[in-house]
Formats: structure tokens, sequence, C-alpha cells
């Protein structure tokens, strides 16, 4: 599963547990995932846990965990356990004491439920079939590419070609699976950019694809291009916030409450808050604090801050419908102002012509 999956799945479990996969509210999750923290072959392995909200553990949490790591003096284990068949049917149980149990789960189910309250996939499905639109996908052999294939192929009926890299890899294919200019390569290459992001001399847009996506190793991180053109992360936000008005799942609710980046990542989005009166925060770097402005209501009884944006430096951008980074989330968002205005290029010469700011955005190429 991706780590997007995980979380809508322990925010989105109900009681009956939707009468497909069996019984019982998530109260947390622990999460085995290719990701930041350094441990197990090739320190490209961690394990962290997501509270019930479905967002990594807080501060708080983690603290008092630690206190009771020190107070451990033995420790138990399962003997003589049944193996369990992972490719078994949605719903299969394995009893593993008179207490425990283990249930096989559709990965996709509860993360499609998510994503479908956020968009029209009808009208994705209609602007994907359009001639002239075409993308191209980069799993990076990690966790997402399942999950290109039922979101991009399957729902919204692109073609299998569009994808490249995803059928996910023990090490990745031997590839770093971080998506930037650098470990993106052929999709940069593909997408008509030099290594720095920069168009090839004279490029022919039309001859590349109108849009390109990677994502990391646990499908939660994400490189945004266009024909002949990189939007960084910053940027992506920024521009996703200004155009707020054409995403279904924030304009059903009266627009944005919130918004929120990384200390390092550009004071793009800043800029653009300010012009739209939209409450922007900046945080430290870490999933968890962006978790905190979202859970305000629900968590402190402070503001809610939801509708609610936000992201950071190395490439995550998310919303409240989950609570991680969202890869598909974020393509969708960008898709939908493609839709719009036609290219990625154009949507940036649109904000400056409107010269709402008083000043452009840092890093932003016109």
């Amino acid at each position: 599963m991706s780590t997007p999956a995980v979380s809508a799945v322990i925010r989105r479990r109900t009681a009956d547990g939707g009468g497909n996969d069996g019984d019982g509210i998530a109260q947390g999750g622990v999460v085995l995932t290719a990701s930041h923290n350094p441990g197990g072959p090739g320190e490209d392995f961690g394990i962290k846990y997501n509270e019930g909200l479905g967002q990594p553990a807080g501060e708080e949490f983690t603290e008092a965990l630690y206190e009771k790591t020190l107070q451990i003096s033995s420790y138990k284990t399962i003997t003589n356990s049944p193996d369990i068949d992972l490719a078994a049917p949605v719903g299969t149980e394995v009893q593993l004491t008179p207490t425990s149990k283990v249930t096989i789960i559709d990965p996709f189910q509860n993360y499609l439920t998510a994503l479908k309250s956020c968009f029209d996939f009808d009208r994705l499905r209609k602007f994907g079939s359009q001639k002239g639109f075409s993308m191209v996908f980069d799993g990076m052999h990690g966790a997402g590419g399942p999950f290109a294939q039922r979101v991009l192929v399957e729902e919204l009926g692109l073609p299998l070609s569009s994808l490249m890299r995803c059928n996910p890899l023990p090490d990745f294919g031997g590839c770093h699976p971080d998506p930037n200019l650098t470990y993106a390569s052929e999709l940069v290459k593909k997408m008509g950019l030099l290594p720095d992001g920069s168009a090839y001399p004279s490029l022919d847009s039309s001859t590349v694809p109108a849009l390109g996506a990677a994502n990391d190793g646990d499908g939660d991180r994400n490189l945004i291009a266009g024909a002949g053109f990189f939007v960084t992360p910053s940027d992506s936000m920024a521009l996703i916030c200004d155009n707020w008005e054409s995403i279904p799942q924030f304009a059903s609710r009266g627009g944005l409450n919130g918004v929120a980046r990384s200390m390092p990542s550009s004071a793009a989005l800043d800029v653009v808050a300010e012009a739209r009166n939209i409450p922007c925060f900046v945080t430290p770097t870490g999933w968890k604090f962006f978790g905190n402005l979202m859970s305000s209501k629900e968590s402190f009884n402070g503001k809610d801050y939801t509708p609610f944006l936000c992201g950071e430096e190395s490439f995550g951008t998310g919303s409240d419908h989950i609570r991680e980074c969202d890869f598909f989330s974020t393509l969708l968002l960008i898709i939908y102002l493609v839709s719009r205005h036609n290219s990625i290029i154009n949507i940036i010469t649109h904000q400056a012509r409107r010269m709402v700011y008083g000043r452009c955005w840092h890093g932003c190429r016109f």
C-alpha cells in the first residue's frame, strides 16, 4: 500500500468494515515504509505510527511512547503461527491468538473513496480522453505503481502506455526512488527538459506529453512537469491555492480556510495566501505539524482550518481528505487546472497577467 492509502484506511474504516474486509474502527496504524527514517537493509526502510485521524504521530505521542520503552523488561512472541497468504481473497481471516487475527483488505477501496470525495472522476475521464492530451507517469518501482494503474488506467481510462516503472521491486530496480530532476531523469527527458529543469533549446512542445509526473517509493511525494516546463513544489502549491475555485473539494466547501508550508519551502504560497486572504502557516519540516493544523478542531477543540492545503520542500503536497501528503491527489488537482487552462505554462502566465500579488513568486519562471 502507498502511505496515503494507509492514511485513508485508518481514517475511513467503519464499525462494520464497510462490509468487505472485517470489523473494527482503526485506532491507528503501524506503517512499515520506504521513508526518510534510516533503518533496515540499505537504510531505506522505516517504521512509523499514524494516529486515529490518519496523521503521523505527534510529539506528545512519540515522547510518551519513548518513556514507555524505558520500562520494557521483556517481550512476547507468537510461536507456530500459520503462514499468511497476502494474495488471499479480500476478507480472508487468519486467527493468530484467541484475541488477535489478520484480515486481508482491499488496498485500493478506502483510498479511492477518499479521492472520489474530492474529484469529479467523470470529468477527469472525459478530459483525459480528449485529443491532444497525453501524460506519462513514472512509478520509480515503488508502492505507487499499482495505484497508478488503478487510478489512471482503470478509473480514468488513460492508456497503459502512459505508465513506466510501475512494477514495485524490493530494491526499486536499483534506482533511488526520489521524484526529483536527478533521479527521475528518464521522465525529465521525455518531458523535453534538461537536467536543471529548463527546456531543450528550440523544443517543439507538441512532440512531448502534455503532463508528466513521478512519485517516490511509498507513493506520497511528487514531481510535476509540463511539456518543456518544470513546476517546483512550492509553485505547485501556490498554483493550487490561487485556483481553488476550479477544485471541487475546495469549491464545494466554500474555499480554503488554511494553508501551510514547511519552513525551507519558498514563500510563493505566502504571497498567494495573503492576496487571497487565506490564513497561512509556516511549520518545521514533518507532516505531523500539518496534521496538528488539519486536526485543530478535532484534536484540540481549536479553529477549523479545513479545507486545508499544505506541502513541503521535499515535493510533498496534500490536503485534509487524508492526513498524509498524497501524490495522486496532487496530480488530479493539476489535471483539473490543466483542463481549465490547457497547459501548465498557460496557468503560470495567467497568474502573471492577473497582477494581483504586487510581487512575483519566488522561484517561478514566467
